[in-house]
Formats: C-alpha cells, sequence, structure tokens
C-alpha cells in the first residue's frame, strides 16, 4: 500500500504553486509579467509598493518557479518562466470570473460602468485588420508593446491617447486593447476618442490572449498609420 506520508509530501508540492498566487499583489505580478520582462523597480512602481515589499513577492514567486531573473549591471529583471504560467493566471482568473460571486461587483468598482463601450472580439478584429478598415492601438506601456504586440498596432501609451488624436486617419474606426479584461487602459482610451467624436471600441481581452490564440504578433514598431 501506498505511503500516506510520501502522497501528503507530494500534494504539498504541487499545493506550493498555489501558496505563492495566494496573494492579490503576487497575482497582479504575474499579471504584468505576461506583458514581458521588467526590472523589479518597474514592478514596483505599478504595484506602488516599495522595492523591498516587491522583491519579497518576487522572492515567493522564483521559490516556486514561476518566475526566472536575469541581471543587467546592477538591475535585477524577472520574467515568467513559460507559458504555462500565463495560462495559469488565465485560468485562475476565468475561473474566479465565474464561481467568485463578488467578483462582478469588485470589476464594476475598479473599471466602471462598461456597458456603454463597444467591443469587439478577437476574431472579429483579425478580420478587420485583414480589411485594413480598422486602427488598432495599443495603450499599453512603451516596454509592453516593444516586448510585443498585435501586429500593425501603433503604440499610443494611455497617457498619450488625447495627444494623438491628429495621426488617426479619418473613416476608421479605432479599437484599443491594453493587458486583458480587467485592464482599464483601453476603456480610458475608447472613453477619450469618444468625447472627440471618434468612433472607438474596445478589444475584448489583450496582448496575453491574442499571443495565446496564435494571431498575428510583432515586435517591429510601424513607422505610421496608413
Amino acid at each position: 500500500m501506498a505511503d500516506r506520508a510520501a502522497k501528503d509530501a507530494l500534494y504539498d508540492g504541487f499545493a506550493v504553486v498555489g501558496r505563492a498566487v495566494a496573494s492579490g499583489r503576487r497575482a497582479e505580478i504575474i499579471d504584468l509579467l505576461a506583458q514581458g520582462e521588467r526590472s523589479v523597480e518597474e514592478i514596483a512602481g505599478e504595484l506602488a509598493q516599495s522595492v523591498a515589499n516587491t522583491s519579497q513577492h518576487l522572492q515567493h514567486l522564483l521559490r516556486a518557479g514561476l518566475v526566472v531573473t536575469r541581471r543587467d549591471g546592477n538591475r535585477i529583471y524577472y520574467s515568467l518562466s513559460s507559458k504555462r504560467v500565463s495560462e495559469l493566471w488565465a485560468a485562475m482568473r476565468d475561473v474566479a470570473a465565474a464561481h467568485v460571486a463578488e467578483l462582478e461587483r469588485l470589476a464594476h468598482a475598479y473599471l466602471g460602468d462598461r456597458t456603454q463601450l463597444d467591443t469587439i472580439d478577437r476574431d472579429q478584429l483579425a478580420k478587420r485588420l485583414k480589411s485594413g478598415d480598422v486602427v488598432v492601438l495599443d495603450v499599453r506601456p512603451s516596454a509592453e508593446y516593444d516586448a510585443g504586440h498585435i501586429a500593425g498596432a501603433l503604440s499610443v501609451p494611455i497617457a498619450e491617447v488625447g495627444k494623438r488624436l491628429r495621426e488617426l486617419p479619418e473613416g476608421k474606426q479605432v479599437v484599443a486593447y491594453c493587458r486583458g479584461p480587467y485592464c482599464v487602459y483601453a476603456d480610458e482610451a475608447v472613453r477619450v476618442l469618444r468625447k472627440r467624436g471618434i468612433r472607438a471600441a474596445r478589444l475584448e481581452d489583450g496582448y496575453p490572449e491574442w499571443e495565446a490564440a496564435r494571431l498575428p504578433v510583432s515586435r517591429e514598431i510601424p513607422s505610421a498609420v496608413s
């Protein structure tokens, strides 16, 4: 008969991953690193936490094997150890959305009323990109755009959207996207564009989901919008 203590130890080993992500801040770090590699200081800035606190969270993830590091001079950069970690985060998020009763209220408190925002799904956007009748804006920070973006998308970080409207060709709908279904940047961009009389919609999720669906991505910066 199998040893009970050995089985307990095995399942405790599986639970290491669960304990590592059993923190909202560490879940947010995984969500951030799904966009690409970031330094400890950049991650701390995104979380609005000290470098010391952020480093502690990163050590939890590192010990669980969910992230890896590299050193460049005095800076340490973190990235997800594999695509499977991003998939784990997406599955956690989707299960929570389906089964945690309070999540809809929490999402509304953070994102606001989305009922008036037009939404487009990945397949629709892929078809529209082929036909050339849509302009796609990546409103994430430029470092995330450089790490990978929807092929043909223009980098316009959210803080610059209102200042760069003249770059957008007339007569085309604009679709904004950011980090995922709970990223507020795309919502903010759509609201700004609509106030200026521009037809705009948000992608239903974000870049990680687009890449996971094996839709066209790029790491080259387009010279201009046409």
